[in-house]
């Protein structure tokens, strides 16, 4: 296989960072990770032009924006145990959602961030939402959780990363802070905006929104989505509080800070599913000292590289046993850097009752997709299914969620191949096409070893199917 992604090696000290990135005598260095909550690639720096994120995009000016970044999995939990672990869901165990009743948890033997961390004198710390399961996994030395929605109030999290950053004083660091903007509310039906004390209310007019191409253009859809872009401006402050605090602080000059959204957009057709606008991500890395700055980095980027970076860059040891991802701090000031042309996606479940495991590799311009059980109908996460755009579509039975058919949406062949450059919405599978056959066998091959490479269970399935 081409990739380097299932090298049998772990990544951290594999490829040498640049000079300007290299450890000093004193290891102080510092990482802020931060995480929104559901957040599609919707910001000024991705393009667009409504939207007020002038913090994420003054982050993408000083660093770095990956283009193609690409969550293993577009569901939160999940998603996120491939961030502090360096893993796929299936190897690590972090099948679908931590919190009861769904009750999924990491392997024990699994080694995560702050468990690396704090072997070799790391202060970690988690603000707000972490949503992985177990402790024992996951040893954060300071939490700050707040109460109630503490996951919205982001003067609150700014606060708690001031008090994290004064007990980290001296040492290194790792600073996890998932936001909970822009999730739709504990209300599926609304996103939780309302006033916030120390935060501007920006109110987006629906008539302004941009409806992506695979939602119907529909009055509720639209307001939802204005709802959605509230959220997303009130992260954005959020972002730029904690980056004061960080500045004030005196850490900036050693501390690399990493933006990403967990999954896609909580819109149906995106979270929860296999399409680009499901696990297509916002992806931003500033480094200090970084030479050449506000670089657009189109290299194929996997969540499964976030703890070979946040490795590489404390200077720490990996695991001792293979990760699924490697270093970005290498190509951080490429455009086009050669060798990350594909990445794996790997679903098994959302919440406990959303069954629905596939696996698939995604290069520059194909994607292709096993279903594992194709007899299934492909669930929409609960927060998805009650929303008003949802709901709409259910009442008005479109045929049509915007360039896609309602029912293809729900409904899979064994096997898709898609052709992202003339069809990036994933509308028309080649899959039964005579010339893309060769191609077909290639990329399913590439699956398959994936598969074998990283210990995924459900290759029995393919086994009892087969007959062998």
């Amino acid at each position: 296989m081409a990739t380097e992604t299932l090298t049998r090696r772990a990544f951290a000290g594999e490829l040498a960072a640049p000079a300007f990135l290299r450890q000093g005598a004193k290891n102080t260095r510092g990482v802020i990770l931060l995480i929104g909550d559901d957040h599609s690639p919707v910001a000024g720096c991705y393009g667009n032009r409504v939207i007020a994120t002038p913090h994420l995009d003054g982050l993408a000016a000083r660093g770095v924006r990956f283009s193609h970044a690409f969550c293993t999995t577009a569901s939160c939990s999940a998603s996120r145990s491939v961030i502090l672990t360096g893993l796929h869901n299936h190897a690590s165990g972090q099948f679908g959602h931590a919190h009861a009743p769904h009750n999924f948890h990491t392997h024990e033997r699994i080694l995560s961030i702050p468990r690396l961390g704090r072997a070799q004198g790391v202060f970690s710390g988690v603000i707000a939402k972490l949503h992985v399961n177990p402790p024992l996994v996951y040893p954060f030395d300071f939490t700050g959780s707040g109460a109630g929605d503490f996951g919205r109030n982001v003067p609150g999290i700014a606060q708690a990363a001031a008090e994290f950053l004064k007990k980290a004083e001296g040492r290194p660091f790792y600073l996890h802070v998932g936001y909970t903007d822009p999730h739709r509310g504990g209300d599926p039906t609304r996103f939780a905006n309302r006033d916030y004390a120390g935060v501007r209310r920006r109110i987006y007019s629906p008539a302004d929104v941009v409806v992506p191409p695979f939602l119907p253009d529909r009055p509720e859809v639209r307001r939802e989505l204005a709802e959605y872009y509230q959220s997303i401006d009130r992260l954005d402050q959020g972002i730029g509080m904690l980056l004061d605090v960080l500045e004030k602080s005196g850490r900036a000059r050693d501390t690399l800070v990493i933006y990403l959204g967990d999954n896609g957009m909580p819109f149906p057709g995106a979270k929860g599913s296999f399409y680009d606008s499901g696990n297509r991500q916002p992806l931003i890395i500033a480094a200090p000292g970084q030479r050449n700055r506000g670089i657009v980095n189109r290299g194929m980027a996997s969540f499964t590289d976030i703890l070979p970076t946040v490795i590489d860059w404390l200077g720490i040891p990996g695991p001792g046993y293979p990760l699924h991802g490697r270093s970005l701090l290498p190509v951080l000031e490429q455009a086009d850097p050669p060798g990350r042309e594909e990445v794996y996606l790997s679903h098994t479940f959302h919440e406990i009752n959303n069954y629905y495991p596939y696996r698939a590799i995604r290069t520059r311009r194909y994607k292709y997709v096993k279903f594992l059980f194709p007899e299934l109908e492909m669930p929409l996460p609960s927060d998805l299914f009650d929303s008003p755009t949802w709901q709409g579509i259910l009442r008005r039975k479109d045929e049509f969620m915007g360039k896609r058919r309602t029912a293809a949406v729900l409904r899979h062949a064994g096997e898709e191949l898609y052709d992202l450059e003339n069809d990036p919405e994933e509308t028309t599978s080649l899959a039964a096409s005579e010339a893309h056959a060769a191609l077909l066998q290639e990329l399913r091959g590439k699956v398959r070893k994936f598969r074998e490479e990283t210990g995924d269970p459900w290759l029995i399935v393919d086994r009892q199917r087969e007959g062998s």
